[in-house]
């Protein structure tokens, strides 16, 4: 790695501050630390957001959880009243990566790197979550802006993310075995006002497919999904699969939550 200094606040405004002033956060570091060791980044200071009790909470709020955004993935995937009320999300958390990935993987830093690959941002999308930052709320659909870019500003921190809870939610992936990435992912959310279906891992970024969704709210059945023509123009073609490819899985995992949210 290039040479840097690490700063370990323990308040948000003290790491708001350090950020402000050029600092680069450190969540899970499970991009950034990578990154910094190809010597592809090369930060002057990080700001280990790791000592900020306040980011870590997990609690239910109303009709949502209100998850830290320093919450490791295990701390999700293992949350009791999560595993309630909402399965799907603390299912997806339990599949992120690996054992090492998931002990130190964030909520936050996943979705702050926005990887158009990652698991999290699905399930935002999906749900329609609100991004909780040390300046403002942030709706799920205004967040992501393509690859690895969000609304976020310069030194701007997420605190924590707000999950409506829905009627039933399934994540359904397709994984590239050796980087446990998914080839596809779909997160499908079903609320009293409508069905979301969030598309991870097939384009330049997460998104919402709308004709999956006039579909699924006209009829909510695997064969209403299945009619669903799913253009490959704007997917991605590399050496794990071609476009084609990850428009039939778009199809084929949408009807496989169906599927299992009707149980």
């Amino acid at each position: 790695m290039y040479p840097f200094t690490l700063e370990r606040p323990a308040t948000v405004a003290d790491a708001v501050k350090l950020a402000g002033a050029g600092g680069k956060p450190l969540a899970g570091g499970q991009t950034l630390l990578a990154s910094m060791k190809l010597r592809l980044s090369a930060p002057e200071q990080l700001v280990d957001l790791s000592g900020i009790k306040e980011l870590t909470g997990i609690r239910k709020d109303g009709n949502a959880f209100v998850i830290g955004a320093m919450a490791r993935h295990l701390d999700v995937a293992n949350n009791a009243e999560i595993k309630s009320a909402f399965p799907a999300l603390a299912d997806l958390a339990s599949r992120i990566g690996d054992r090492q990935v998931r002990a130190m993987g964030t909520l936050g830093g996943s979705v702050a790197n926005d990887d158009p690959a990652a698991c999290y941002p699905s399930a935002v999308l999906g749900t329609g979550a609100t991004v909780i930052t040390d300046r403002r709320e942030i709706a799920a659909d205004d967040f992501f802006l393509g690859l690895f870019t969000t609304a976020l500003e310069e030194g701007e921190l997420i605190t924590a993310i707000r999950f409506p809870i829905p009627k039933r939610a399934v994540y359904e992936k397709l994984r590239q075995k050796a980087s446990n990435f998914p080839l596809v992912g779909i997160f499908l959310a079903q609320y009293d006002n409508g069905v979301r279906v969030a598309v991870t891992g097939a384009g330049n970024g997460v998104f919402r497919h709308k004709g999956l969704e006039d579909a699924l709210n006209k009829s909510f059945t695997p064969e209403s999904a299945a009619g669903v023509k799913i253009d490959a123009s704007d997917l991605n073609t590399d050496l794990h699969a071609s476009a084609a490819y990850r428009a039939n899985l778009i199809s084929v995992l949408t009807q496989r939550a169906v599927a299992k949210a009707l149980g």
